[in-house]
């Protein structure tokens, strides 16, 4: 088989796969996951033929995939792909750039410079923030509290880069009680240790509250959430980042799904987010772009691209380019597919798109309400947290969803109790799916209940 027409049986294999996802099971049952077993195999001494190759990836690995590229997959707020976007990404892999400066690719770089510029656009953060687009909220928010750290220190006439960490001044991380994992991962694997962050108090919402925000000051880093996790809040950022700057400190924003508002018709739920340093925000959700894509977004592009830069003897580039201002020093192009996202989209369709997936989420919180579950949020985005009659209740039901194969979502925990979380964030996510949705849980209710 040649090299074309192995591509096109590739292409072939993945149209099938996708027009089978409306009925396919969301979680793949035992059977799917037993035959995984036929992977773990010795490294073969001769290789296997190209098509082969390709035959058992799709026969044992398809039917064992999670449904998330479909309208009926709830959970870990992770978006379907725009078919615009998972068409350039196939463009991408046939070019095979390493995309880390223009030298290495002027098309990877033009394209990322614009994604940025029209990232900023539709969020309304400042029009002079670098953009570097990185794996995810993760590792954007990793390089994000880099850039602050060493600026920060900076201020205090600490040289980071030549004399490190040993004996300098010591830094406070004020966060949110409900702040996410990956924002405490990120402090971890930079140093901060987690004895030494300081927690500011949250209202019934998971809002902070600015009444309790801990003193800041020019050593101070402060992080803020848009869309908390569960309940889908957002801090008062009017209130709380013009003090947080007026002490000198430095504001960063975990918008890993909720920046999107700021593109919507609920902008006003993030009013004042432009105000902060830096921000992060994935492509992979809201946007519904392939994985892995996000963005690290910096007010000082010039704070982000000293942090991060890693130019060579051989390979010097720009202090914009990706390279500069994201952790890899080789990487693929993952702006192209926001790009192309967001070229596809253009402002309009991408604020009916998150607009639709709020109605969404007030309609299925409505309908569960209704049949005599407690929604336990306000719902202002797109989740929408949920809990039985009981504890036990509550889980199992959420483990009859997951078992039936006809939508999935996970487990959370709200004040101290168990709870679910459906998440709206597919672009293939009909009306129809949230009513069988509906249907589904009061169902299983009824059932649980008798």
């Amino acid at each position: 088989m040649t090299e074309h027409d192995l591509l096109a049986e590739a292409d072939r294999r993945a149209l099938a796969y996708l027009d089978g996802t409306p009925t396919r099971r969301v979680f793949p049952d035992a059977p799917a996951i037993a035959a995984l077993a036929a992977f773990d195999q010795p490294l073969p001494e001769q290789g296997h033929a190209a098509e082969q190759v390709l035959r058992q990836l799709d026969d044992i690995g398809s039917p064992a995939t999670v449904a998330s590229n479909g309208g009926r997959y709830f959970g870990f707020v992770i978006g379907a792909t725009l078919p615009a976007a998972a068409a350039a990404e196939r463009l991408v892999l046939a070019w095979d750039q390493c995309a880390s400066s223009f030298n290495n690719s002027p098309v990877a770089d033009q394209l990322e410079r614009v994604a940025g510029r029209w990232v900023c656009q539709a969020l309304g953060l400042p029009a002079q923030s670098a953009v570097g687009f990185g794996t995810s909220a993760t590792a954007c928010t990793l390089t994000c509290i880099a850039a602050a750290r060493r600026k920060l220190l900076a201020g205090q006439g600490w040289d980071f880069d030549g004399d490190g960490l040993a004996g300098a001044p010591a830094l406070r991380v004020v966060l949110s009680e409900t702040a996410h994992v990956t924002v405490k991962k990120a402090l971890r694997v930079l140093g901060f240790g987690m004895n030494q962050l300081i927690y500011a108090p949250v209202d019934e919402r998971g809002r902070i509250d600015p009444a309790r925000l801990p003193p800041l000051d020019a050593r101070s880093l402060l992080i803020l959430q848009a869309g908390e996790v569960n309940s889908g809040e957002f801090d008062p950022f009017a209130e709380l980042i013009p003090s947080a700057r007026a002490a000198g400190a430095w504001v960063h924003v975990d918008g890993a799904f909720g920046l999107w508002a700021r593109a919507s018709s609920s902008a006003h739920l993030a009013a004042g987010i432009e105000q902060a340093d830096s921000w992060t925000c994935d492509g992979h959700k809201w946007l519904n772009t392939p994985y892995d894509s996000a963005m690290a977004i910096c007010r000082d592009a010039s704070a982000l691209a000293a942090a991060m830069n890693s130019d060579a003897a051989y390979a010097m580039a720009s202090a914009q380019a990706q390279t500069n201002l994201t952790l890899e020093f080789s990487r693929r192009a993952r702006g192209v597919a926001i790009w192309a996202a967001l070229a596809n989209l253009g402002r309009d369709g991408l604020r009916r798109m998150i607009d639709r997936h709020i109605r969404q989420a007030r309609l299925l919180a409505d309908a569960l309400s209704a049949g005599g579950y407690q929604v336990l949020n306000q719902v202002p985005l797109n989740q929408v947290l949920v809990r039985a009659d009981s504890d036990a209740q509550t889980d199992a039901i959420r483990e009859a969803v997951q078992g039936s194969g006809e939508a999935w979502f996970g487990p959370t925990r709200w004040q101290g109790r168990p709870a679910f979380r459906l998440s709206v964030s597919s672009w293939r996510t009909t009306d129809e799916d949230i009513q069988a949705l509906a249907e589904l849980l009061l169902r299983l209710k009824r059932q649980s209940g008798a």
